[in-house]
């Protein structure tokens, strides 16, 4: 194969090839996955900047007193004929607005009023703008299950991409820690785009570890099946309240994750008992469930989720994956009983396992939540993930073999001293995330049973 990187080390060369071919391997699967995740990641971001997920951004003149929260439901359902208010989303600050989501048989809509007169100031589709259609390809590809699981494997694959990265770009034979951490401008052509690429993949790396485990947390097969279930609040803590069918999840809305990792699995409470301790003196109305959600002194914002037909509850929420405030540690979730205004369940920051707690970080800097540093490092982050593929595509393009299109993969070593080494480590890492395992046994087949024995697509690769 022409143009071989002459400048491989002597000394574990052929781990170097393996390790390089892998990385080949790889970011031909994961290189579109990656510019899809960064656009519409970067798109999401400065979305929530600028506007918010539903208006929330948008500032008015505080002007005394705020009208009660029943009389701005009020003016929410009738800016919306035949719909009934189902969730109540409070100001980010004095100077904010106040939202509402109203039903209708028809689907939802958003209301945002003046909360100091009443003034409905915009309706919008709930849960399905610019933002959430984002959201939508970020997740899924629009494709359900299926780009679901085309985007976890990518997810995988870019976790092998880090680990064979960094071990390439590591300083060997007389490289410098230098030349690891700075690119060297004063190159030119290949060795230029190979220094940039490598530079800012090493400082990236940590980042983007932390962003692919996030966000496989919450994907259909290691997040669903293995994580999440492992690292759901255990409902048996709300001293036996009576639960219903529906989870947590069911407050979610057209895809998008509106409560907190840890409770989307667990069941809700239900109304209609006298468990739970007292909280609500009087009638339990939306205007004593917001009063009582004031004091409890929440940074920000919080939101109330109106109870869901006779068996239902209000909830009072206040968490990081919803953007309520800056600090994920502030996290709880609320139910109260719609009938004598007992709390049925508290859930605090607290109470999450160690891995939920992660989540809620995890949540709060992937999204950028954290203040202008997490928006500043996010942006760069996103810029970064262009940057990376479309730069080792152009790597890949200045190295190929002239003449007839090849994939040129760089060369598989014929035998590999560190053998035991490399199956550890991919043995540990497919153990961690089965789909990885999975991944890479399949990838493995196709190359050792198909493409070096069969002429045609051997040549393809070589």
């Amino acid at each position: 194969m022409a143009s071989i990187e002459t400048n491989a080390p002597a000394r574990g060369q052929k781990l170097y090839f393996a390790a390089w071919r892998w990385h080949f391997y790889a970011g031909f699967y994961v290189v579109p996955f990656l510019l899809m995740l960064a656009v519409t990641g970067l798109i999401m971001l400065w979305i929530s900047v600028l506007a918010g997920l539903g208006d929330e951004k948008m500032t008015v003149p505080p002007q005394g007193s705020p009208l009660p929260v029943s009389a701005l439901q009020a003016a929410a359902e009738q800016a919306v004929p035949g719909g009934w208010a189902t969730q109540y989303v409070a100001p980010l600050g004095p100077d904010h607005v106040a939202v509402f989501a109203i039903t209708t048989d028809a689907g939802k809509a958003g209301v945002t009023l003046n909360p100091y007169t009443g003034e409905v100031l915009h309706s919008f589709p709930w849960r399905d703008g610019w933002y959430d259609f984002a959201n939508t390809i970020h997740g899924t590809l629009m494709l359900g299950d299926t780009g679901d699981r085309l985007i976890e494997i990518a997810a995988s694959l870019a976790l092998l991409l880090v680990v064979t990265g960094v071990y390439l770009h590591w300083p060997r034979s007389g490289g410098t820690l230098k030349s690891t951490l700075v690119p060297d401008l004063a190159k030119r052509g290949r060795a230029l785009w190979k220094s940039l690429h490598g530079v800012l993949g090493f400082w990236m790396s940590l980042v983007m570890v932390a962003f692919l485990v996030s966000g496989l947390s919450w994907t259909g097969i290691w997040g669903d099946k293995m994580i999440q279930g492992w690292n759901s609040f255990p409902a048996e803590k709300w001293n036996n309240v009576p639960l219903s069918d529906k989870t947590h999840a069911s407050m979610n809305h057209n895809g998008s994750k509106e409560v907190p990792w840890n409770l989307e699995k667990v069941p809700m409470p239900e109304s209609g008992s006298l468990a739970g301790a007292t909280a609500i003196q009087g009638p339990v109305t939306i205007d004593s469930v917001a009063a009582f959600a004031d004091g409890l002194g929440f940074d920000r914002r919080y939101q109330v989720n109106l109870p869901d037909g006779a068996e239902g509850v209000w909830t009072i929420s206040h968490d990081s994956m919803s953007n309520d405030g800056p600090n994920p540690a502030a996290d709880r979730t609320l139910h109260i009983d719609q009938y004598t205004g007992n709390v049925l369940a508290d859930v605090q920051y607290s109470d999450y396992s160690p891995y939920a707690k992660f989540m809620a970080w995890g949540i709060a800097f992937h999204e950028g939540d954290m203040g202008l540093w997490n928006i500043a490092l996010n942006t760069l982050f996103c810029l970064s993930m262009i940057f990376l593929p479309v730069s080792g595509v152009v790597l890949w393009w200045k190295r190929r073999p002239a003449g007839a299109p090849r994939l040129a993969a760089p060369p598989a070593p014929a035998d590999l001293p560190q053998l035991k080494g490399v199956v550890l480590i991919a043995g540990l890492m497919s153990l961690a995330f089965p789909v990885l395992g999975l991944t890479i046994l399949a990838v493995l087949a196709l190359d050792v049973l198909i493409l070096s024995n069969i002429p045609p697509l051997k040549r393809l690769v070589s």
